[in-house]
């Protein structure tokens, strides 16, 4: 397990210093980093919710909606802040449910001058504002950390099989991969410009977590978010639970492809989230309004659905059906099966402010 930044047994917390402002050991405070000013003058910050523990133990964040329509993160962390295991936690939590907050007021992925957040760090202070909040980001956030988990859904029409991706010859971060127990872990590159390429320069090891669709909420996607992260403070010592409802085993997928459309048209299919499928099986078809003129979309090597197009309105060329390969393909669609019904099962580890 990893073992950057372990504490010695029983070792005392340290105040943590956060965006200039100083959280001691057994508090919990919300604390405003200063990213921009609006054009008649108001200041916008990003408000974050700093957690230490009142015993030494190591430095995680946990941020969402890096594209402003990507909601279902933003609700896997309220949960969390809600999780009854930050009583007794042990290290520095730092939660950050709204990065984007112009695409998320606007309900856009993208910031107003339309550039794309996640392709803008590590930034600069005196770049675009995309720059400037990725620079906020990477200064006050990744680097004090010694893990981060950045969780997302799909694109706007589209819907992601809840999944993980992460470079998994980074045996520390596999580890935390698969103790977040999504249904698959996908073994992801790293694309410049983004918070984990980023954060990867600045030796702090990024999951990312992908569930759902933007502008919704999915609650399987939530849930699979939320207890993912508790998993891994677990796994690095953070926090505990008495009871651990049992879990398959994670997929793993080295490799994955998108098929795209044909032909513009109308796409008819009935393939799901979660799904095997053949080489050479037809996924669906693309046709006119009128269903003229089909042309097919055909698996090209066997596996797993783990996203797709919920769109049936198509450009050629647009990205239809991502499909992960995996070694036994009907084993792991009965996997992904089961964790579907067993995470809406678990109990909540967080309470719920209507009820309580």
């Amino acid at each position: 397990m990893p073992s950057r930044a372990e504490p010695k047994p029983r070792e005392k917390a340290e105040p943590f210093v956060f965006a200039g402002e100083t959280v001691e050991p057994g508090q919990r405070r919300r604390v405003k980093i200063p990213i921009a000013q609006l054009s008649f003058g108001a200041p916008v910050s990003l408000e974050a919710e700093i957690v230490v523990g009142r015993q030494a133990g190591p430095k995680l964040f946990v941020c969402s909606a890096i594209h402003g329509d990507e909601l279902n993160g933003v609700e896997s962390i309220a949960r969390i802040a809600r999780s009854r295991v930050l009583d007794r936690m042990r290290g520095v939590l730092i939660l950050l449910p709204v990065v984007n907050l112009f695409g998320f007021i606007q309900q856009s992925r993208y910031l107003p001058d339309r550039r794309d957040l996640n392709r803008a760090f590590p930034g600069s202070p005196n770049g675009s504002l995309a720059g400037q909040i990725a620079h906020a980001m990477l200064t006050h956030v990744v680097k004090p950390c010694d893990f981060g988990i950045d969780l997302h859904t799909a694109a706007i029409h589209r819907s992601n099989l809840p999944q993980v991706r992460a470079r998994l010859e980074d045996e520390n971060l596999k580890q935390l991969a698969l103790a977040f127990g999504a249904p698959v872990v996908l073994d992801a590159g790293l694309m410049p410009g983004t918070l984990r390429a980023a954060a990867q320069e600045a030796n702090t090891p990024v999951l990312t977590f992908e569930g759902g669709e933007a502008l919704r909420f999915d609650e399987r996607s939530i849930r699979s978010a939320a207890l993912g992260v508790i998993r891994v403070m677990e796994a690095l010592g953070m926090a505990s639970r008495p009871h651990r409802p049992g879990r398959k085993r994670v997929i793993v997928a080295h490799a994955s492809k998108w098929l795209r459309a044909p032909a513009a048209g109308v796409l008819r299919s009935e393939i799901r989230l979660g799904e095997r499928v053949r080489e050479g099986q037809e996924l669906g078809y693309v046709a006119s309004p009128f269903g003229e003129g089909p042309q097919p979309v055909i698996a090209q090597h066997d596996g797993v659905v783990v996203g797709l197009a919920t769109m049936p309105v198509v450009n050629r060329g647009d990205a239809l059906f991502h499909v992960a390969e995996v070694g036994d393909a009907g084993a792991a669609a009965e996997r992904i099966d089961a964790y579907a019904e067993e995470v809406m099962q678990m109990p909540a580890l967080w309470e719920d402010p209507v009820r309580s």
